[in-house]
């Protein structure tokens, strides 16, 4: 059985990964792209929050209380003319003469609860609660449009890492053809060494050449293995030796890209939203010192001073105009008008960045493309080179060294055309996800 797993194990097949389905799961699992989309949650609960300043603001309130002795107490003693108090007492002696239990001192307010319910309904509060809520609705924008910026520049970052991973799949393959060449000439130096026709020098360079070969091999396989798990770290996946990257097509070569205007990105409406948020912060400043216009009702209930219970509502219509702070008030405009004219110019200086930004990316791409021409072309004048000198070697024309040189250059010209192919691709899509195209 142990067997049986190991066996079912070894033969596991591969996961291949391809550049899409990497995106697709980074805009699944990547934490900050995630998170970004927390943001946009949050910034839609502050927008409910805001619009709930339309509605009344009720408040409920209660109140009890109990005396070890009455708070108000008043009686004929109390009292002072003495006509007045002769007179009361008279009375209460008639009164108690016929039977009456009256007492001789009032006593009020010894124990006691009550409740009320105040509502304010705003009916003009200088514009603020209007221009509140534009800016919250501003502020959910703005987060869905750094959300977007976010999310391009991560998926950046994964094309980036892995045309990285793919370079490094092409070189390797590129050093194992290379041991395979070498395998094949030491071949022929050892049946030649066997003839006496070579000296065992030839064969001693043929070997230091293959432990340089094994020895770049290494370096590659580490490189493409923390490449592996930084990637995996990007598209939030468990890095296992079993993935497999596969290599995108390079592509008809373009020669001719249309830019978009730089006014369609999602940095140039966040630009706009500054200044706009900035006039609504004005705004806002501005409403402080205009009329404030409410509607304000209340209701009460309880026996707080008498001892049986009683209601009663008041509705108020309450208008305040503040005066202080016009001097104070003047000044923060004077402030807001500052940074609306700070956020114009950032607006203008990022806007002309954004436009040299995709230039310069037009630029990499089209100087990219034409050096693949040019390194293809060097590519087979080092094939070529190489082939002739394997051939010169094989009939004593020309000594190993001259052999392995080619084979030097032919290796450089592999490994050439493998990096400008990468940094062709990577600019391509650098340029597409600026114009945000596919």
């Amino acid at each position: 059985m142990f067997i049986g797993f190991v066996l079912f194990v070894g033969h596991l097949p591969a996961q291949t990964l391809t550049l899409d389905s990497c995106i697709a799961l980074a805009r699944r699992n990547n934490v900050e792209i995630r998170t970004s989309q927390l943001d946009i949650e949050n910034a839609r609960q502050v927008k409910q929050a805001v619009f709930t300043k339309y509605f009344p603001q009720v408040n409920l309130a209660g109140v009890g209380y109990y005396a070890a002795n009455p708070l108000v107490r008043f009686g004929m003693d109390d009292i002072q003319s003495n006509d007045m108090r002769e007179l009361l007492s008279a009375i209460y002696d008639l009164v108690t003469e016929m039977g009456s239990d009256v007492k001789k001192e009032l006593s009020l307010m010894k124990k006691g609860v009550s409740g009320s319910v105040v509502a304010v309904q705003p009916i003009y509060a200088g514009g603020r609660i209007v221009t509140g809520n534009k800016l919250a609705n501003l502020g959910v924008e703005a987060a869905e449009l750094q959300a977007e910026i976010k999310e391009r520049d991560i998926i950046e970052n994964i094309e980036s890492t892995y045309y990285l991973v793919t370079g490094l799949q092409q070189k390797v393959a590129t050093v194992t053809a290379a041991l395979d060449l070498i395998d094949s000439l030491d071949r022929t130096v050892q049946l030649a060494l066997d003839n006496g026709l070579v000296t065992r020098s030839d064969a001693l360079q043929l070997q230091l050449k293959r432990n340089e070969m094994l020895a770049n091999q290494q370096q590659l396989a580490s490189g493409i293995r923390l490449s592996k798990q930084l990637l995996c770290c990007q598209i939030g996946v468990e890095y296992g030796d079993s993935l497999v990257f596969m290599e995108e097509p390079v592509g008809s070569v373009a020669t001719m890209e249309t830019l978009a205007s730089t006014s369609a990105r999602p940095e140039s409406r966040l630009l706009e939203l500054s200044v706009e948020a900035e006039r609504l912060q004005k705004r806002l400043t501005l409403g402080e010192t205009l009329p404030q216009l409410a509607l304000i009702g209340t209701g009460f209930y309880g026996n707080i001073i008498k001892t049986d219970p009683s209601a009663n509502a008041v509705a108020v219509l309450s208008l305040s105009l503040p005066l202080s702070g016009w001097w104070e008030t003047s000044h923060k405009l004077k402030q807001h008008n500052i940074r609306i004219e700070e956020a114009r110019m950032k607006q203008a200086h990022l806007s002309q960045m954004m436009s040299l930004e995709e230039e310069k990316a037009y630029s990499d791409m089209l100087d990219a493309a034409m050096l693949m021409k040019s390194d293809s072309a060097a590519l087979e004048i080092a094939k070529e080179n190489y082939r002739l000198s394997t051939l010169n070697y094989q009939a004593g024309v020309v000594t190993l060294s001259d052999v392995l040189q080619a084979h030097t250059l032919l290796l450089q010209a592999q490994n050439a055309i493998t990096d400008r192919h990468t940094t062709y691709v990577v600019a391509r899509r650098r340029l597409m996800d600026l114009k945000k195209t596919d």
